[in-house]
């Protein structure tokens, strides 16, 4: 059985299994609590736990998947690209909105880490929150950080902007399809986009462009955040 576990086949399997199995679960009951990701998340951990299986065993395989996080940051300047119109048209509310998104998400989160005495590797770690995981895993790195304290954080976020979004825009009055889609994109990345795509096509479109964007934003602040550390 550790030959199992061990092989790189047992981890992207499981991964893969899971994630599928959630997303059906997801479909059937229509229930924005049963995400995908979290279900599998719950499921893998369940599976290791009950047949006593190391993580570093799991994540031989597991970690196989990471090697597509480099050409899906990529990846990014196509949905860019393909919104160039809308872009050029809503340049200008476009960068402010998303310089303003990433402005906030970065100092909130240096402001409470200063607030509650966090040392500085949490801090970095925690920083790239609101951006798409391979985007927050590679700031993360440069800055010496904890990835797995990222990529927690970044899948919480998503998550949470998932479930609160609509009733957020709802709540707040939003109107513009442009402007809720930046909102969404830009503090809850792809998980946020998924959503959006569901209020509508432009909202949808503006969030995954969000994404690129707040990216970007997100790199250089972090930088600069981390130099007050």
């Amino acid at each position: 059985m550790t030959e199992l576990w061990e092989s790189p086949f047992f981890g992207v399997t499981l991964t893969t299994l899971a994630y599928w199995l959630g997303c059906r679960i997801q479909k059937k009951t229509g229930l924005v609590i049963c995400n995908g990701l979290v279900l599998a998340v719950g499921m893998i951990v369940a599976v290791l736990v009950v047949f006593d299986i190391p993580y570093d065993a799991y994540n031989t395989g597991g970690s196989l998947i990471n090697l597509f996080l480099g050409p899906a940051t990529v990846c990014l300047a196509v949905t860019i690209y393909s919104q160039i119109d809308l872009l050029k048209k809503n340049l200008l509310p476009i960068l402010a909105g998303c310089a303003a998104g990433a402005a906030a998400s970065v100092g909130s989160i240096w402001a409470l880490c200063r607030l509650f005495g966090l040392d500085r590797a949490l801090t970095v770690s925690l920083l790239p929150k609101s951006v798409t995981t391979p985007i927050a895993t590679a700031i993360t790195e440069g800055q010496g950080g904890i990835v797995p304290v990222t990529v927690a954080a970044v899948i919480y976020t998503g998550i949470l902007g998932n479930l609160c979004a609509p009733a957020l825009i709802r709540l707040f009055r939003v109107k513009d399809p442009v402007a809720a889609g930046l909102a969404v994109g830009a503090c809850s990345h792809a998980m946020g986009t998924a959503r959006a795509l569901e209020l509508g096509e432009t909202e949808g479109a503006m969030s995954g462009l969000a994404i690129g964007l707040c990216g970007i934003a997100t790199t250089v602040l972090a930088l600069f955040f981390d130099a007050l550390l």
